[in-house]
């Protein structure tokens, strides 16, 4: 396809999530000849300005001011969740493309008809699941594909991070800690990776879920920092997860898959990138034994991710995520949070 290069918008407020990474990502993406910054706090202005330099053409406080006076294709957003909605709305009305930092609602009933209605527009609604352009996830997509798993039988996910960002006071208090803005703790914030993953690896989606949830480390919070889960897939297959915030420092993580033909196992994990993060076994004729992945690390993380949203905002590249399968893992998330508050399994709405 040919070189294009689009306007971008990056639009938050006080307390966005990763606007560092981003700044980063759009300085260096050749796809993007410029960028505007809406932040009614305008909190973020000087880091946009040193991390941008000249590819920042304007700053704003009021989004319809920047909408009037800037004409972006992609909007690129990072803000608390309960806020996000109806932003997301009035940039789909603008016909602008999205970047969704995630969780950008409290409940699916809120972002439900803006995928449907970025569907009618033809709008991309990419949520900010990175880890789905890792190699080794893709060539963990690739060997599911190619049979390694066969049928597949059962799946158990744990992600655990940091129990240390907890116990600080400016945590306590900012919109990650509460329920009421975030929509949920650790599940909603980290573990949502892994089930998406999960989904996206095996093709098939959670129509099930049940466990617990709630505080064990202590911390005075209004979000759980620990949930454990059990889901049944479509298929009639089981699976579990644990997520939760425990360590002092990095992550714990990994995802097993079992099936009729043999297992997968993509992992990192030990506050590092883990030398071998995928291991396979076929137990049919053809098995060689557990065999360890020798492909590329990179690219993976922020900035490459966020580079091919722009290049799909452009159209001169797939879309990594759509988000139809983004409201999929949510839908997931606020089922299992309904049957925790109901003690009870509770169906995933299709």
């Amino acid at each position: 396809m040919p070189d294009k290069k689009i306007p971008v918008a990056l639009v938050t407020g006080k307390g966005g999530a990763h606007l560092g990474a981003y700044f980063d990502a759009l300085a260096s993406s050749p796809d993007c000849d410029e960028v505007v910054v809406c932040d009614p706090s305008g909190d973020c202005f000087a880091q946009a300005k040193e991390k941008l330099g000249e590819k920042l053409s304007a700053v704003f406080e009021d989004l319809d001011r920047m909408l009037k006076a800037a004409d972006p294709e992609l909007a690129m957003v990072s803000l608390e969740a309960a806020d996000a909605p109806p932003i997301l709305d009035h940039l789909l009305d603008a016909d602008c493309h999205l970047f969704v930092e995630k969780p950008a609602c409290t409940s699916a009933e809120a972002i439900a008809p803006l995928v449907a209605k970025a569907e009618e527009k033809n709008l991309h609604m990419m949520f900010a699941f990175a880890n789905r352009i890792t190699p080794a996830v893709l060539r963990m997509r690739e060997l599911i594909d190619e049979g390694v798993l066969g049928d597949f039988y059962g799946a158990e996910m744990h992600l655990v991070a940091d129990q240390t960002r907890l116990s600080k006071k400016s945590y306590q208090e900012s919109w990650f800690a509460d329920r009421d803005r975030a929509g949920g703790g650790h599940l909603i914030w980290l573990g949502i990776h892994w089930l998406d993953l999960t989904m996206l690896a095996t093709g098939h989606s959670i129509i099930d879920v049940s466990g617990f949830a709630g505080i064990v480390g202590g911390q005075p919070l209004k979000i759980e920092d620990s949930a454990a889960l059990t889901m049944r897939f479509d298929n009639g297959s089981f699976g579990t997860m644990h997520s939760g915030y425990y360590l002092d420092k990095g992550y714990h993580s990994h995802i097993r898959l079992w099936g009729s033909n043999g297992w997968i196992e993509y992992a990192e994990h030990l506050g590092g990138r883990t030398e071998v993060p995928l291991r396979w076994y076929r137990n049919d004729k053809s098995s060689e034994g557990v065999i360890d992945y020798d492909g590329p690390m990179d690219p993976k993380g922020y900035t490459p991710y966020v580079h091919q949203c722009i290049r799909a905002a452009a159209g001169t590249g797939e879309a990594p995520v759509t988000g139809a399968e983004a409201l999929r893992v949510l839908r997931t998330i606020f089922a299992f949070y309904e049957a925790v508050e109901s003690r009870k399994t509770v169906a995933v709405p299709s």
